[in-house]
């Protein structure tokens, strides 16, 4: 029976011992791990953990150990995971990306006893900080590295699991404490216990019916977000093998490799994605441009609910025979769906990947939530563009009067780790978490987002914004890269957009007009500004008057994670932007005229 999400990898072990679970590239060649294989190096694992002298002599998230993980997804990873639950302790993964600052603070904060982390590089960035926390005991490296202790050094001890610990391991015992660097203020520990994140692996079993045994999974999402690390071990359940993205820049090549069925994704990702096949479909020249184009204007208008005419119908078949079979053929030729979250995905692209036959199922969660509430599922009379899909069993949701999403099931956290203040104030008295997205229903049973509560904000003439919607239509440019909507207590709305500078290049050396190399000169340029400027205009009237972006100005950077604008989920931080371009701001409303 699976109540503790390490009974998941137990029971595959015990079902398929030979069967692959995870795999990842290693001196250039896949190198598969089987479920005999990866559930044994995991009980070792924790064996040597336990010969470190970790005791948790009270399974009360205060008591317990906490081991954290610094690393890129690898199979390291899970075992990693799946060892620390068996002793009792309590994993805090952390982003590989993470400033020095609020590594320091998160060790400290969780009291961090024993850290592992991924390689030379990232132990040379961090190790600096290690002085600073004074928990901090035992540092080990999953590569090789001169003078650090290696994990396997624990696992080749050869000692195996107390068993009367993994006995007193109790459903409701805290498992995991995740890190959540939000875009203000310290990041909070959110607290999941066994049951929270094996509930929602059970629950969202029956939305993975597609996935076969035997089939494989590309994974490249951070698994220190609990989207991925949830995912993973439906995987596991479903007998679908994990195989590991050498990094963001090879994603490509490794589709095609690996050929899975699923991955996840953020919607930014999968722009990117589009946007390279629309790159290449603006190189094409002749009756292969025509063709691709023509195939292009039948995607945009599919709708899985009005499937069209006859002689629509047969013309989006052609179209996936001469055009979005190479779509696939890049996806690897085997994917059947992508799942995504974490943000809204422009519809237009929900369209044109699920007319080439490559469901895209939105969902929607919080870490706090373990992470999923709603999805669109991969049948298609339970999918609606343009929503987050029905509500997944054994959750519940209600709108609140002011709008706001609220819902209670055994997936809602235990709280925030040694902040019940904090947790009172998004838990009510009778268990409803309070999301802070303002949502509505579709057809009574599909959820909608149309904002974040905290960030639709009101114009000096009353009136309010919800500024996402703004910015997902008009992202639906090729033009345009990334947008922010400003307008918070002034008198019109404006923007600051980050241009798609590949194809803004592109669409002037089409028109004969010269294109600068240097960003900072290609936003100056007259014809620039002037297409942008139709972008904005061509959207403008689908919104109402208040809500209408009046001015905006073009940025040369690209918002990055380094950079510090985007947090490791891809949202916005829209405190940050607009604090870092406030001498542009204000310019924009220096002449305070509508």
């Amino acid at each position: 029976m699976i109540e503790r999400l390490f009974d998941i990898a137990a029971k595959r072990a015990l079902d398929e011992p030979g069967v692959t679970m995870l795999a990842a590239k290693e001196n250039g060649q896949w190198r598969t791990y089987s479920c005999k294989e990866t559930w044994e190096t995991a009980r070792k694992l924790c064996g040597g953990l336990l010969s470190l002298g970790i005791a948790n002599q009270s399974l009360q998230p205060e008591a317990q150990e906490k081991i954290a993980v610094i690393s890129p997804n690898r199979p390291e990873w899970i075992m990693t995971d799946l060892a620390v639950q068996m002793t009792g302790a309590v994993l805090t993964p952390i982003y590989p990306t993470i400033s020095i600052a609020e590594l320091v603070y998160v060790l400290n904060d969780a009291g961090v006893r024993i850290l592992f982390l991924s390689n030379k590089e990232m132990y040379d960035r961090l190790k600096d900080s290690f002085k600073d926390i004074p928990t901090l005991q035992h540092v080990y490296s999953f590569d090789k590295i001169d003078g650090v202790a290696h994990w396997l050094d624990l696992v080749n001890k050869g000692l195996q699991p107390d068993e009367t610990i993994i006995k007193q391991i109790a459903p409701a015992t805290l498992a995991t404490i995740i890190y959540t660097s939000g875009t203000t203020g310290n990041p909070k520990g959110v607290m999941l216990s066994h049951k929270n994140i094996v509930s929602n692996v059970l629950d969202c079993m029956c939305e993975f019916w597609f996935a076969n045994k035997g089939e494989r999974a590309l994974s490249f999402l951070p698994l220190n977000h609990i989207f991925e690390r949830m995912v993973s071990y439906v995987y596991i359940n479903a007998g679908v093998s994990i195989y590991y993205a050498e990094s963001m820049d090879t994603i490509g090549d490794n589709l095609k490799e690996v050929q899975p069925i699923v991955f996840t994704t953020v919607p930014r990702l999968l722009e990117k994605v589009y946007e390279k096949i629309y790159a290449k479909g603006l190189e094409l020249t002749g009756i292969k441009r025509a063709l691709f184009f023509w195939a292009l204007g039948l995607g945009f208008k599919f709708d899985n609910v009005n499937k069209g005419s006859l002689w629509y119908r047969l013309q989006l078949a052609i179209a996936n025979k001469l055009v979005f079979s190479k779509w696939r053929e890049a996806l690897g030729g085997k994917v059947k769906a992508i799942v995504t979250g974490s943000a809204a995905c422009q519809v237009r692209l929900i369209r044109i990947f699920t007319s080439a036959h490559i469901v895209i199922m939105e969902g929607y969660g919080l870490t706090e939530t373990s992470p999923v509430i709603s999805v669109n599922k991969y049948d298609n009379e339970d999918r609606r563009f343009g929503t987050i899909g029905p509500v997944i069993q054994d959750v519940s949701v209600k709108i609140a009067e002011d709008g706001e999403i609220l819902c209670k099931g055994p997936n809602v956290m235990m709280g925030y780790y040694k902040n019940p203040a904090l947790t009172a104030e998004v838990i009510d008295w009778d268990g409803w978490f309070h999301t802070g997205d303002i949502g509505e229903w579709v057809e009574e049973r599909f959820l909608k987002i149309t904002d974040r509560k905290k960030e639709i904000f009101k114009t000096s003439g009353g009136k309010y914004v919800a500024p996402q919607v703004v910015e997902n239509k008009m992202k639906e440019s090729v033009f345009i890269e990334q947008m922010i909507v400003i307008g918070a207590g002034r008198k019109f709305v404006s923007a600051l957009i980050v241009p798609a500078f590949a194809n803004v290049r592109k669409w002037l050396t089409d028109h004969g007009f010269a294109a600068p190399e240097s960003n900072k000169e290609l936003i100056n340029v007259h014809q620039v500004k002037e297409l942008l400027e139709k972008q904005i205009e061509k959207y403008n009237p689908l919104f109402s008057h208040p809500e209408q972006v009046k001015k905006f100005t073009l940025l040369p950077d690209e918002w990055t994670i380094d950079g510090g604008e985007l947090t490791p989920t891809l949202k916005l931080k829209r405190k940050v932007i607009e604090q870092k371009y406030s001498a542009e701001i204000e310019a924009i409303y220096a002449d305070q005229v509508n």
